[in-house]
């Protein structure tokens, strides 16, 4: 970090966007290694910025920490606690399991679908820490509980020789200890928990980091129901294919019948009961708060039945009077003031304790705060738009599909040395100063550009499959114990390369299909 901000100040950038670069190394660099815990290497991230005098007071270093997309995830955190107190998210889990796992592939499936739909609304690391123990408690009915391997009582990380045996079909990557079907299903587990954290603003660090720093730098908000329309056509195509990877091309289960773990889930559900009504009022708030932040972003199809006040106060605008007799507003259904608002509600209707509430992810939140102030200072230094010329101005004018893949590649392949939030709080300020630099390259203005490829990288940065650091999903499931890291590693780098070229498709598609129409 010295080193940089001593060096001789490039041509074209500023002293203070020096320093930011600088700056940025130091906590990329931390990132990376995880020399020091995500959450604290941000806390340095304002501390630097005003003592190098990049901004002349620690309030505006320190503005990102209270970014309205902290306290969106805070409140998306809290309503976790609530559906995880109640135990319906494993209800959901267990009526899933019961009514799909006819077959072992059918198995597999179920618990990727529900994994990936809880991920949508309950974050992607509660929901693999959720599933993953449900997950061993199946593996144990399917197998004899005795088959069920992990790396603890296994010495096969000595026996390396033994990493190419052939229990169960031949498939890549099975060991005498680890059958294709506890494979399949706890990788499964964690790439669906990545994949369907792509659905929706809170499921995933990375979606809440870009739609921050689109706020924070372009002045851009993207609305729950549009990044919905935007994420969820991506875990519709991608999950499947990554299921029918695993359990036809990969890992073949080859076990005869589940029906044992299948009868399990049933009776373990009818043990669960009928939901307690503090349960059921849970239930109720969380669907209400889906539905609201969904309809928050639907006001064009109410315009022509509501009055301009009307839609002013539910659906916001920057003029024009409200029913309470003001004059602007950002709206009783913008999506941040809904999840907010859920919190007091659970209070309010018996169910959670303030004890019970504050047990969440503080590390993210100031990991969150961290990004957006570093993006803040590269963006009004100049130092993103340097960057951006510097590093990827020899793609000017090579074709779209191919800056597509440069992009998806390369957050990928970031993504897997470190934590993906830590990649998108460093890729993302970048990705939107290229904006100026490919807007004639691909056809749109500075703006659509910024948003487009910026988009595309924080996307991208939820399919790095092949390392535990990658995402905490991934993390969470190496860590039970009951997978090893070069199951992980080969399933992994396969799936990389193959999600690269399909979702440089895929995103090549809905930018030119689906995405004009709701980003710009």
């Amino acid at each position: 970090m010295a080193a940089i901000a001593a060096a001789p100040t490039p041509t074209g950038l500023s002293v203070a966007g020096q320093y930011a670069i600088a700056t940025m190394f130091f906590a990329g660099f931390l990132w990376v290694t995880g020399t020091l815990p995500l959450a604290v290497t941000a806390l340095t991230i304002p501390v630097l910025l005003t003592g190098t005098g990049i901004y002349t007071s620690m309030d505006a270093a320190l503005a990102g920490f209270a970014d309205h997309i902290v306290f969106l995830f805070l409140a998306g955190f809290m309503l976790a606690n609530g559906i995880q107190k109640y135990d319906i998210d494993r209800r959901i889990a267990l009526y899933t399991i019961a009514k799909m796992g006819s077959s072992p592939r059918r198995l597999v499936l179920a618990i990727m679908i529900v994994t990936a739909v809880l991920s949508m609304w309950v974050s992607n690391t509660a929901t693999a820490a959720m599933m993953t123990p449900i997950a061993v408690g199946i593996l144990t009915q399917v197998l004899d509980r005795d088959d069920l391997a992990s790396s603890q009582e296994s010495a096969a990380d000595a026996d390396v020789a033994d990493a190419d045996a052939v229990p169960d079909g031949g498939a890549v990557g099975s060991t005498a200890d680890f059958t294709n079907i506890q494979i399949s299903m706890l990788l499964g587990t964690a790439y669906a928990a990545s994949v369907g954290g792509v659905g929706t603003i809170i499921g995933t660090p990375p979606n809440a980091i870009l739609v921050g720093q689109l706020n924070a730098i372009l002045d851009y908000e993207i609305g729950f129901a549009e990044w919905f329309l935007v994420g969820f056509p991506v875990v519709v195509v991608t999950l499947p294919l990554i299921w029918f990877l695993l359990t036809y091309v990969l890992y073949p289960p080859e076990i005869p019948q589940v029906d044992q773990a299948r009868s399990i889930a049933r009776e373990q559900l009818e043990a669960e009961g009928e939901l307690d009504p503090r349960g059921k009022r849970v239930a109720m708030i969380f669907a209400a708060t889906a539905g609201l932040w969904m309809l928050g972003g639907l006001g064009n199809l109410f315009e022509p039945f509501l009055s301009d006040t009307w839609m002013t106060t539910l659906f916001g605008g920057e003029e024009g009077m409200t029913v309470f007799g003001t004059e602007g507003h950002q709206g009783l259904l913008y999506y941040v003031m809904v999840g907010v608002a859920a919190v007091p509600a659970l209070v309010l209707a018996d169910t959670m304790e303030w004890d019970e509430l504050v047990d969440i992810d503080w590390g993210t939140l100031l990991l969150f705060g961290g990004g957006i102030s570093l993006a803040n200072a590269l963006a009004d230094t100049g130092a993103t738009e340097w960057i951006a010329e510097t590093v990827f101005g020899g793609l000017v004018g090579a074709p779209i599909v191919l800056v597509i893949g440069a992009v998806v590649l390369l957050v990928i392949f970031l993504t897997e040395m470190t934590s993906n939030s830590a990649t998108t709080s460093i890729i993302v300020p970048i990705l939107i100063s290229l904006g100026s630099v490919f807007s004639a390259t691909l056809g749109l203005t500075d703006f659509s550009t910024a948003l487009f490829l910026s988009v595309s990288g924080a996307i991208a940065a939820s399919f790095a499959f092949a390392l535990p650091v990658a995402t905490p999903p991934n993390a969470i499931v190496f860590g039970s114990g009951y997978i090893k890291q070069r199951h992980m590693l080969r399933t992994g780098l396969i799936l990389n390369a193959i999600m690269t070229v399909i979702l440089t498709g895929l995103i090549w598609l809905l930018f030119t299909f689906v995405w004009p129409r709701l980003l710009w």
